[in-house]
């Protein structure tokens, strides 16, 4: 079975010629249809980041598990993301580059992938797009929790993200289609901040901090 992105995460290339607009929803909750409970009033236990981007600058230390939910099947990647900042001629944002190893059906092999946390239209706030440009969905933590959904061609992608504290956050992406029913639940642990850098989320035009 093929898994978007070498599993490592939600991947470019199965996305090409997709419908990118993305339906996103600040402070949900995390739905039944994720393997999560349903209580709306756990957003209250979610740290509010006031900038994202400040925020995710630095590295993290990444564990994340894969779920085949049509025969039970599970995988594991372990390895680390650098946000980093943009390279010329880009300014204000972050690269996102993760690494490491995806072990699936006992096989371990090594898997990465890069994407581009841009200032969002709202201050604090940041557009993801894929390495190549593309729109993947915004991001919006100034309530401490955001779920997004990203169409693509037949199947449907949401993910939801929740900072559980000031160096630790998660995502859960549920995968579903004709052909697929994945759950991708991953735990962030920062490393590192990058010192001497600050990556501003002001969206274009607007003030600085």
């Amino acid at each position: 079975m093929s898994f978007p992105d070498e599993t490592t995460g939600i991947g470019a290339d199965v996305c090409v010629g997709a419908d990118t607009r993305a339906d996103t929803r600040a402070g949900a909750g995390a739905g039944a249809d994720t393997g999560a409970g349903a209580d709306l009033g756990a957003v209250s236990a979610f740290r509010p980041v006031p900038d994202v981007l400040a925020h995710l600058a630095g590295e993290w230390r990444v564990e994340r598990t894969v779920r085949d939910l049509t025969d039970g099947s599970e995988g594991r990647f372990t390895g680390t993301v650098l946000f980093s900042p943009l390279p010329a001629p880009d300014t204000g944002g972050l690269l996102h580059h993760e690494s490491g190893t995806f072990t699936w059906h006992g096989t371990a092999r090594p898997a990465e992938r890069t994407l581009r946390f841009l200032p969002g239209e709202e201050r604090g706030t940041a557009r993801v797009e894929f390495a190549d440009g593309r729109f993947f969905h915004d991001l919006d933590l100034r309530t401490g929790s955001w779920t997004a959904d990203h169409p693509c061609v037949r199947d449907l992608y949401r993910g939801e993200f929740e900072v559980t504290g000031s160096d630790s956050w998660r995502t859960r992406w549920r995968v579903g289609g004709p052909a697929k029913d994945l759950l991708l639940v991953t735990e962030y642990r920062r490393t590192r901040r990058l010192t001497g850098c600050r990556a501003p989320s002001s969206s274009p035009g607007s003030p600085g901090p």
